[in-house]
């Protein structure tokens, strides 16, 4: 017991001495116990803070970042097929041309064939044999001059359609090159469709991590669509393109259910009429520039230096446009992404 009222009273001496110091004395104390707090909690907790997850807004940067490098990839793809099929259906009226001749060939050295067989079977010797025997000069002189002309009308013929053949082949050389290289083109990317397909579905699992099953999306359709009716042509394109608001994006495609950014514009486009190739960089280069301020229901509106993306001019600063994979048509302010020019069809 005595031991124990000695340390009592040793503790409340040392806390009393403690307490009666002056506050610039007590400070560095405070300081020390509060850094041999913290030290402890880092033991306790980790060196390193755990990171934090990434917000809706970062991952829809990343989604359009992802995007951004995908759809050039899809918009070299369209072009590349729709280029093969040009020159495929020229090499195909090359062929056309050349098979008649390869018919008139094949009857002329027909014609050829026979007279050496004739000199092979000796005809022609019979019947030099009865001009010698009738006794009559004139007569043979006659019969080699004409065999001769006969000669050489067929072999001029032959000659004639050879070299027509010839001309038509050199022509062809080149494009069926072209062709060559070209599928092989088309083949690559479609070795590519499976990476296109496997990253698309990465971004859709983003949205999905985000959203779950509902959507950022908002209204399709957040004003009048379009402002207003500009007449003609202009009026059939955005009037159609208006109508597919909420159909799904799908890259490649250019309609009835599905359209991809350049498949859209294309489908509006020929329903007034009006063809446009199905490349947003290829529209561009097909229509005439037209300034912002010139800007009407129906015009085109790209973006980004490498023109990958197209979308059409719906009026009051609203564009209608496919946009990416998971997101369905819909309408968007114009400056939205980073414009390129305008461009006016027909």
């Amino acid at each position: 017991m005595a031991a124990d009222a000695s340390r009592l009273w040793l503790s409340r001496r040392r806390f009393a001495a403690w307490h009666t110091r002056p506050p610039i004395v007590r400070r560095p104390l405070v300081r020390a116990a509060l850094a041999a707090l913290v030290g402890l909690s880092i033991v306790v907790t980790g060196a390193n803070p755990a990171s934090a997850e990434p917000t809706v807004s970062d991952i829809e940067k990343q989604i359009d970042e992802a995007w951004n490098k995908l759809e050039p990839v899809i918009e070299k793809h369209n072009a590349a097929r729709q280029e093969l099929a040009v020159k495929r259906k020229q090499a195909d009226a090359l062929a056309r041309r050349i098979k008649p001749l390869e018919l008139q060939i094949q009857l002329a050295m027909g014609k050829v064939g026979d007279l050496a067989v004739q000199a092979y079977k000796g005809e022609q010797t019979s019947a030099l044999n009865a001009i010698l025997s009738s006794g009559s000069p004139d007569a043979f002189l006659n019969q080699l001059e004409l065999l001769d002309q006969f000669a050489r009308r067929q072999h001029s013929d032959v000659q004639a359609v050879l070299d027509l053949k010839q001309d038509l082949a050199d022509q062809k050389r080149p494009l069926d090159k072209l062709v060559a290289q070209l599928a092989q083109t088309e083949a690559e990317l479609a070795a590519k469709k499976k990476q296109i397909d496997a990253e698309i579905k990465r971004l859709q699992q983003l949205r999905l991590r985000v959203y779950g099953t509902g959507t950022s999306l908002g209204s399709l359709r957040p004003a009048p669509c379009p402002s207003t009716y500009p007449g003609g042509a202009a009026g059939k394109a955005i009037t159609f393109a208006c109508a597919q608001i909420g159909k799904p994006y799908v890259w490649g495609a250019d309609g009835p259910g599905s359209y991809d950014c350049s498949g859209l514009t294309m489908s509006a486009w020929a329903h007034a009429g009006v063809y446009l190739p199905h490349n947003a960089a290829a529209q561009r280069r097909s229509i005439p520039y037209i300034s912002r301020s010139e800007l009407r229901p129906g015009d085109l509106v790209f973006y980004y230096s490498d023109l990958h993306h197209v979308a059409m001019y719906a009026g009051n600063g609203w564009i209608v446009h496919a946009s990416q994979a998971g997101e369905p048509v819909k309408m968007r302010r114009i400056d939205g992404g980073p414009i390129n020019s305008y461009g006016r069809p027909g």
